[in-house]
């Protein structure tokens, strides 16, 4: 057996130690090899391995990539990926989509975990195949075999074999009542996937999570780590009983104020992927405005750099939320 790398073996130390981490979802390890960005991570056609990576990395910067895309390593006689994909984290299955020309993730499967106290979804997609026997609320570990790596799509020119991988994501689900959101927002549109539609899913960096558990080992915690993600926006809900604030519940600033004169609504600061990750219950004596939505504040900087998922507007000098803005707010909401 070769000798396993430092920067590996700490990786493999940091998840021995702690209870509930991230594993890698393919045998992929190069991310952790100096230069082996290029090794991990598969581009768009014509582009390099940055375009596989999170963020505004598509499309010359103005278009989201909502995870990450995995090489394969294995290849069968025909050139067809047989890497296995590996459950990410403890958890149980939430969904799969085993119809590939319905999403333009292919055959897709999403799993639910609970990490350190946080209700998260991982999602693996273009698959080739999902394990027969994995059903709904079937039980996984860390690190067993989900399915097989593919290069499915609903795309007429599909994926091709030198760029097969698997799509991988860590995601906040948004709401239970995503059907009559996107019924309101997409009338006369189908929605073949329910609540587990990818809009219902709100990603942030794996890339970022990989590497926070390298850092910082048996004291990462997930809770930790999306509250210090930076701040697009915040924005106001005027909604007492907000279920996003309950489903999300470790991620709530407690407020004193609110505690004894009653929550009107929660301020909510935003990621530039609009991940909420900080949520502050508010009285309505806080509150100088009686609209039900509000754009509390805007980070220009933050704006310039990471800008495509087009939330916010300007106005002259002033910041508002644009329409796709006004719907994810909306969507919070539900």
């Amino acid at each position: 057996m070769s000798r396993l790398r430092p920067a590996l073996l700490l990786w493999l130390c940091a998840a021995a130690l702690h209870a509930q981490p991230f594993y890698f979802p393919t045998a992929n390890r190069s991310l952790f090899d100096k230069g082996g960005e290029e090794g991990f991570f598969t581009g768009t056609v014509g582009k390099p391995w940055m375009s596989g990576t999170f963020g505004c990395v598509r499309t010359d910067g103005r278009q989201m990539h909502e995870g990450l895309d995995i090489r394969c390593l294995q290849h069968d006689k025909r050139g067809e990926p047989t890497d296995p994909v590996l459950a990410a984290a403890d958890g149980t299955v939430a969904y799969f989509n085993k119809k590939s020309g319905l999403s333009n993730y292919g055959n897709y499967l999403v799993l639910r975990h609970v990490i350190d106290g946080l209700e998260v979804f991982t999602l693996y997609a273009h698959l080739r195949e999902i394990r027969d026997d994995l059903k709904a609320g079937a039980a996984v570990r860390a690190g067993e075999r989900i399915a097989t790596m593919g290069r499915t799509t609903n795309t007429r020119e599909g994926i091709s074999r030198d760029r097969a991988h698997v799509h991988f994501e860590i995601n906040l689900f948004v709401s239970e009542r995503f059907d009559a959101w996107y019924k309101k927002f997409h009338p006369g549109e189908r929605n073949d996937h329910g609540i587990w539609n990818g809009q219902n899913l709100l990603g942030f960096d794996p890339w970022e999570v990989f590497r926070e558990e390298v850092r910082l080992g048996k004291n990462f915690n997930l809770v930790n780590h999306l509250r210090a993600q930076t701040e697009l926006c915040r924005v106001f809900i005027r909604e007492s009983k907000l279920p996003l604030a309950t489903r999300l519940a470790a991620l709530v600033i407690p407020n004193p104020r609110a505690d004894a004169e009653g929550v009107a609504g929660y301020e909510i600061a935003l990621n530039f992927n609009g991940v909420p990750f900080q949520l502050i219950p508010r009285s309505a004596t806080e509150m100088k405005s009686k609209a039900r939505l509000q754009l509390l504040s805007v980070n220009d900087a933050e704006q310039s750099r990471n800008g495509c998922r087009k939330l916010l507007t300007k106005r002259g000098t002033r910041w508002e939320l644009s329409s796709h803005g006004q719907q994810h707010v909306e969507l919070l909401g539900y």
